[in-house]
Protein backbone atom coordinates (compact mmCIF):
# COMPACT_ATOMS: atom_id res chain seq x y z
CA UNK A 1 0.00 0.00 0.00
CA UNK A 2 1.40 3.59 -1.27
CA UNK A 3 1.68 6.20 1.83
CA UNK A 4 0.62 9.89 0.89
CA UNK A 5 2.88 11.91 0.19
CA UNK A 6 2.47 15.47 1.62
CA UNK A 7 3.52 18.76 0.05
CA UNK A 8 4.52 21.81 2.27
CA UNK A 9 2.16 24.96 2.07
CA UNK A 10 3.05 28.50 2.28
CA UNK A 11 1.56 31.96 2.91
CA UNK A 12 2.77 34.98 0.57
CA UNK A 13 5.46 35.30 1.86
CA UNK A 14 6.76 31.51 1.54
CA UNK A 15 6.33 30.61 4.84
CA UNK A 16 5.20 27.13 5.90
CA UNK A 17 1.69 27.24 7.18
CA UNK A 18 0.73 23.45 6.52
CA UNK A 19 0.85 20.53 4.87
CA UNK A 20 -1.73 18.78 2.42
CA UNK A 21 -2.08 15.51 0.68
CA UNK A 22 -0.31 16.01 -2.92
CA UNK A 23 -2.98 13.88 -4.39
CA UNK A 24 -5.90 16.63 -3.39
CA UNK A 25 -3.67 19.62 -3.38
CA UNK A 26 -3.40 20.18 -6.84
CA UNK A 27 -6.93 21.28 -8.57
CA UNK A 28 -8.62 24.41 -10.41
CA UNK A 29 -7.86 26.42 -7.07
CA UNK A 30 -4.63 25.01 -5.64
CA UNK A 31 -3.00 26.83 -2.65
CA UNK A 32 0.79 27.81 -2.87
CA UNK A 33 3.25 25.51 -1.77
CA UNK A 34 7.12 24.17 -2.30
CA UNK A 35 8.65 22.82 -4.77
CA UNK A 36 12.13 22.49 -6.85
CA UNK A 37 13.04 22.18 -10.77
CA UNK A 38 16.08 20.93 -11.31
CA UNK A 39 18.46 21.52 -14.47
CA UNK A 40 20.49 18.08 -14.72
CA UNK A 41 23.77 18.37 -17.21
CA UNK A 42 26.31 16.02 -18.30
CA UNK A 43 29.81 16.00 -18.14
CA UNK A 44 29.97 17.14 -21.85
CA UNK A 45 28.43 19.95 -20.47
CA UNK A 46 25.02 18.85 -22.17
CA UNK A 47 21.20 19.50 -20.46
CA UNK A 48 18.53 16.25 -19.90
CA UNK A 49 15.12 17.39 -21.16
CA UNK A 50 12.20 15.23 -20.63
CA UNK A 51 8.64 15.05 -21.94
CA UNK A 52 5.93 14.47 -19.33
CA UNK A 53 4.43 11.44 -19.61
CA UNK A 54 0.89 11.43 -21.71
CA UNK A 55 -0.59 9.79 -18.15
CA UNK A 56 0.51 12.91 -16.10
CA UNK A 57 -2.13 14.85 -14.63
CA UNK A 58 -1.29 18.27 -15.75
CA UNK A 59 1.13 19.03 -18.78
CA UNK A 60 1.32 15.60 -20.42
CA UNK A 61 3.15 15.09 -23.07
CA UNK A 62 5.52 18.75 -22.82
CA UNK A 63 8.70 18.64 -22.58
CA UNK A 64 10.38 20.26 -19.66
CA UNK A 65 13.47 20.12 -17.36
CA UNK A 66 15.54 17.46 -16.16
CA UNK A 67 13.39 16.79 -12.73
CA UNK A 68 10.26 18.70 -10.80
CA UNK A 69 9.04 17.63 -7.24
CA UNK A 70 8.35 18.48 -3.79
CA UNK A 71 10.39 18.18 -0.48
CA UNK A 72 8.38 16.44 2.31
CA UNK A 73 8.12 17.72 6.07
CA UNK A 74 11.34 18.05 7.44
CA UNK A 75 13.43 17.19 4.26
CA UNK A 76 15.74 19.38 2.50
CA UNK A 77 15.74 20.88 -0.99
CA UNK A 78 19.00 18.59 -1.86
CA UNK A 79 17.72 15.46 -0.04
CA UNK A 80 14.51 15.76 -2.33
CA UNK A 81 16.54 16.64 -5.87
CA UNK A 82 18.34 13.67 -5.08
CA UNK A 83 15.61 11.63 -4.17
CA UNK A 84 13.16 12.41 -7.77
CA UNK A 85 16.39 12.17 -9.69
CA UNK A 86 16.85 8.59 -8.56
CA UNK A 87 12.99 7.55 -8.54
CA UNK A 88 11.53 9.76 -11.63
CA UNK A 89 14.80 8.94 -13.81
CA UNK A 90 16.79 6.46 -12.14
CA UNK A 91 19.70 8.77 -12.28
CA UNK A 92 22.48 9.23 -9.98
CA UNK A 93 23.79 13.12 -8.85
CA UNK A 94 26.80 14.44 -7.87
CA UNK A 95 27.14 17.99 -7.38
CA UNK A 96 24.24 20.05 -6.82
CA UNK A 97 23.95 23.99 -6.74
CA UNK A 98 20.64 26.64 -6.48
CA UNK A 99 20.62 28.74 -9.85
CA UNK A 100 17.27 30.39 -9.44
CA UNK A 101 16.35 30.67 -5.72
CA UNK A 102 13.51 33.08 -5.65
CA UNK A 103 11.65 31.67 -8.69
CA UNK A 104 7.83 31.20 -8.48
CA UNK A 105 5.36 30.77 -11.02
CA UNK A 106 1.56 30.04 -11.23
CA UNK A 107 -0.16 28.46 -14.37
CA UNK A 108 -3.18 26.99 -15.69
CA UNK A 109 -3.31 23.55 -17.52
CA UNK A 110 -5.42 23.11 -20.56
CA UNK A 111 -7.65 21.17 -18.11
CA UNK A 112 -8.04 23.61 -15.71
CA UNK A 113 -5.18 22.75 -12.87
CA UNK A 114 -3.22 25.11 -11.13
CA UNK A 115 0.45 25.28 -10.18
CA UNK A 116 0.90 27.31 -7.78
CA UNK A 117 4.30 27.27 -6.80
CA UNK A 118 7.27 28.79 -4.70
CA UNK A 119 9.97 26.58 -6.31
CA UNK A 120 14.05 27.41 -5.94
CA UNK A 121 15.52 25.82 -9.27
CA UNK A 122 18.79 24.14 -9.62
CA UNK A 123 21.62 22.66 -11.53
CA UNK A 124 23.39 19.17 -10.71
CA UNK A 125 25.92 17.49 -12.41
CA UNK A 126 24.60 13.23 -13.59
CA UNK A 127 27.14 10.56 -12.60
CA UNK A 128 25.00 8.19 -14.41
CA UNK A 129 22.84 7.56 -17.46
CA UNK A 130 19.19 8.51 -17.32
CA UNK A 131 16.61 5.28 -16.71
CA UNK A 132 13.65 6.68 -16.39
CA UNK A 133 10.12 5.01 -15.46
CA UNK A 134 7.61 5.22 -17.96
CA UNK A 135 4.77 6.75 -15.68
CA UNK A 136 7.38 9.90 -14.88
CA UNK A 137 8.84 10.39 -18.37
CA UNK A 138 8.23 9.27 -22.02
CA UNK A 139 10.93 10.72 -23.64
CA UNK A 140 14.01 12.37 -22.81
CA UNK A 141 17.18 13.50 -24.99
CA UNK A 142 20.79 15.15 -24.03
CA UNK A 143 21.01 18.74 -25.49
CA UNK A 144 23.44 21.76 -25.71
CA UNK A 145 22.62 24.15 -23.74
CA UNK A 146 21.50 26.92 -26.28
CA UNK A 147 19.95 24.17 -28.28
CA UNK A 148 16.95 23.82 -25.66
CA UNK A 149 16.83 27.80 -25.45
CA UNK A 150 16.77 28.46 -29.37
CA UNK A 151 13.94 25.67 -29.11
CA UNK A 152 12.01 27.48 -26.14
CA UNK A 153 12.53 30.65 -27.44
CA UNK A 154 11.02 29.49 -30.84
CA UNK A 155 8.27 26.86 -29.41
CA UNK A 156 6.92 27.94 -26.23
CA UNK A 157 3.88 26.29 -27.09
CA UNK A 158 6.02 22.41 -26.63
CA UNK A 159 7.45 23.26 -22.91
CA UNK A 160 6.37 23.60 -19.73
CA UNK A 161 5.48 27.26 -18.77
CA UNK A 162 7.57 26.74 -15.60
CA UNK A 163 10.72 26.17 -18.25
CA UNK A 164 9.45 29.28 -20.40
CA UNK A 165 10.10 31.24 -17.11
CA UNK A 166 13.25 29.88 -16.46
CA UNK A 167 14.85 30.24 -19.35
CA UNK A 168 13.38 33.84 -19.50
CA UNK A 169 15.25 34.39 -16.07
CA UNK A 170 18.27 33.02 -17.29
CA UNK A 171 19.05 34.30 -19.92
CA UNK A 172 22.75 34.08 -21.67
CA UNK A 173 23.69 32.61 -18.54
CA UNK A 174 22.21 29.53 -18.76
CA UNK A 175 24.25 26.54 -18.08
CA UNK A 176 26.05 24.12 -15.18
CA UNK A 177 29.17 26.55 -14.63
CA UNK A 178 27.35 29.88 -15.85
CA UNK A 179 24.20 29.59 -13.63
CA UNK A 180 24.72 30.00 -10.25
CA UNK A 181 24.84 33.43 -9.15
Amino acid sequence: MKTSELVILLDDHGVEIGTADKATVHTEDTPLHLAFSCHIFNSDGQVLVTRRALSKKTWPGVWTNSACGHPGPGESLHDAIRRRAQDELGLELGEIREALPDFRYRAVDASGIVENEICPVFVARATSEPSPRGDEVCEWEWLDPRSLQQSVTATPFAFSPWLVDQMEQWGDTYGFETSVR
